[in-house]
C-alpha cells in the first residue's frame, strides 16, 4: 500500500513523491550545515574576572572581552567570547562562582582578579590561595586556561607591589599557567587608555588590553568551520 503522505497527494506519481521529500530532506540538512548556530554551538571562551573585564565606566561594546570577540572573528578563530566580569569582585568571589563557571563547560578561560584584594589591603596569603584554587579547579576540568595579572597604584608602596605582583607569576610557574603577568603592560605611556579614575580601561585601552592578550591565547585555539 503506497505511504499516507503518497494519499494526500494523487496527482503526484509515487516516485516523484518521494524525490520531492527527499530534496527537501537535503535542503534542511544543508541549512543546518551551513549556519553554524544552528549546526554546532561555538566553543566558549570566558572572561572571568572583575570590574577590568565587566567593562566598569564603558559603554556596551568596549570592553575587552567585547574588542576580543571581534579580533578572534577578524582572524577566523570560532570562539564565542562570554563576559563573567563582575565589578568589585574580590579572588573569594572568584572562588565563590567558579562552579557557575565550570557548569558553561567552556574551552578556555582567562581568569583577571586580583585587583580589589590588592586595593583593599587584603592579606597576600589569601589571594595567592584562592587564585591557587580557582586554577587548580580549572586545570581538573581540563580547561585551558590563561591567568592575568595586574598590578597597583604607586601609593600602596614597592614592596607591597612587588610582592602582590609575584603571586601572579609564582602561581603561573607552580601551575603550568599561560599568563600574562601584566594585562596594562602595552598601556604604558599610551595616551587615553586609562579612565579618569586611573584604574579602569578606556575603550581605547580595552582594545590594547585584548591585543596583549591575543598574543598569548592563538597557541591555545583552534581555527575551524
Amino acid at each position: 500500500m503506497p505511504p499516507k503522505s503518497y494519499l494526500l497527494f494523487p496527482a503526484l506519481s509515487y516516485t516523484v513523491l518521494v524525490y520531492v521529500l527527499r530534496s527537501l530532506i537535503v535542503s534542511f540538512v544543508m541549512i543546518l550545515l551551513a549556519h553554524p548556530l544552528l549546526a554546532a554551538e561555538r566553543p566558549l571562551l570566558i572572561c572571568y574576572g572583575d570590574s577590568i573585564t565587566a567593562g566598569y565606566g564603558l559603554e556596551a561594546g568596549q570592553s575587552f572581552p567585547d574588542a576580543l570577540q571581534r579580533d578572534l572573528d577578524r582572524r577566523g578563530y570560532h570562539y564565542k567570547v562570554v563576559n563573567q566580569g563582575t565589578s568589585g569582585a574580590t579572588t573569594k568571589d572568584a572562588v565563590a562562582g567558579l562552579h557557575s563557571i565550570l557548569l558553561l563547560h567552556p574551552q578556555v578561560v582567562i581568569v583577571e582578579f586580583g585587583g580589589n584584594d590588592g586595593l583593599r589591603g587584603l592579606p597576600l596569603t589569601e589571594t595567592r590561595r584562592n587564585l591557587d584554587a580557582v586554577l587548580t579547579a580549572l586545570e581538573k576540568a581540563h580547561i585551558k586556561t590563561v591567568l592575568a595579572g595586574i598590578t597597583l597604584p604607586p601609593n600602596y608602596g614597592q614592596d607591597y607591589i612587588k610582592q602582590f605582583e609575584l603571586i601572579f607569576r609564582d602561581l603561573a610557574r607552580k601551575q603550568h599557567t599561560t599568563s600574562v603577568p601584566m594585562i596594562y603592560k602595552n598601556l604604558v605611556n599610551v595616551p587615553e587608555t586609562i579612565q579618569p579614575d586611573g584604574i579602569h580601561p578606556t575603550a581605547k585601552g580595552s582594545e590594547i588590553i585584548a591585543r596583549t592578550l591575543l598574543q598569548v591565547l592563538t597557541p591555545l585555539l583552534h581555527k575551524g568551520n
